[in-house]
C-alpha cells in the first residue's frame, strides 16, 4: 500500500515555473529564468509583525525596477490592528515603487483570516480600501476552507471589496492533501481569483475550473531548488 502512495504522487503532474507567468518572489529566492517573461510578479515589500510590538518591516533593501511585468505589493500581516504610521509606510512604499517607472497595479495582504473571522477581515479590507492610492487595486491571500465552508455572506463582503483572491493550495513547503476536495466548492465564490500553487508542488486541476466565470489564472510561489 506505501509503495502504492509514493507511486501515486511522484507520478503526480508537478508545477514547472516555465509553463506560467505570475509569480511569488519572496525574500531570499534567488531570481529564475521564469520571471524574465513573467507578466505579473507579486513580490514581498514587508510584514506587518505583531511582537514584540505592532510594526512594519520591510524586506527590500532598495526599489528595483521591473518594466516587464505588473507589480503587486505583498505585506505578510500578523495583526490586523494597524497604526497610522504602517499605513503611511506602505503608502510611501507605493509612490516610491511607482516614480521608479514600476507598474505598480495594486496591494495584496498575505493573512491567514480564520474562516469564522471572515466578516472582521471584510471590514478591516474595506477600511484599508478607503485609504489606498487612486488605481490601486487590493488583492488578498485565501484559504482553502473559505471556499469550503465560509459563510456566504462574508463571501459576498469580500467580493465588494476586493479586487481578486489567490487561494493557496500549499501550506509552507507542502501541498495541502485533499486540495481537490476543497476546490470543488469554488461555485460558492463570487470574487475574480487566482490559484496559488507551489512551484515543483503536485497540481490537478478540478472539472470545470477553467470555466468558473470569476477564474483568473494562477500565481506560482517561487522557492529555491533543495
Amino acid at each position: 500500500m506505501l509503495a502504492t502512495t509514493a507511486a501515486a504522487q511522484a507520478a503526480a503532474p508537478r508545477v514547472n515555473a516555465a509553463d506560467y507567468d505570475a509569480f511569488w518572489l519572496w525574500a531570499g529566492v534567488r531570481p529564475q529564468p521564469a520571471l524574465d517573461r513573467a507578466k505579473t510578479v507579486y513580490l514581498l515589500q514587508g510584514e506587518v509583525q505583531a511582537e514584540p510590538e505592532v510594526r512594519f518591516v520591510s524586506r527590500l533593501s532598495a526599489t528595483p525596477r521591473i518594466a516587464h511585468a505588473d507589480v503587486w505589493l505583498v505585506v505578510r500581516v500578523e495583526t490586523l490592528r494597524w497604526t497610522p504610521k504602517i499605513r503611511a509606510q506602505l503608502l510611501d512604499s507605493v509612490r516610491r515603487w511607482r516614480a521608479a517607472n514600476n507598474r505598480v497595479v495594486g496591494v495584496q495582504i498575505d493573512f491567514d483570516a480564520r474562516t469564522r473571522h471572515l466578516h472582521e477581515y471584510a471590514r478591516f479590507l474595506d477600511e484599508t480600501r478607503r485609504w489606498l492610492p487612486q488605481g490601486c487595486k487590493l488583492g488578498i491571500t485565501g484559504l482553502l476552507d473559505w471556499s469550503a465552508n465560509g459563510d456566504p455572506r462574508s463571501l459576498t463582503a469580500l467580493a465588494g471589496v476586493v479586487d481578486e483572491v489567490v487561494l493557496q493550495i500549499y501550506q509552507g513547503r507542502r501541498v495541502i492533501p485533499g486540495y481537490r476536495d476543497y476546490l470543488a466548492r469554488l461555485d460558492r465564490l463570487r470574487v475574480p481569483f487566482r490559484i496559488g500553487l507551489l512551484q515543483e508542488g503536485e497540481w490537478r486541476p478540478p472539472p470545470g475550473l477553467r470555466e468558473h466565470p470569476y477564474f483568473r489564472g494562477y500565481v506560482v510561489f517561487l522557492r529555491n531548488s533543495d
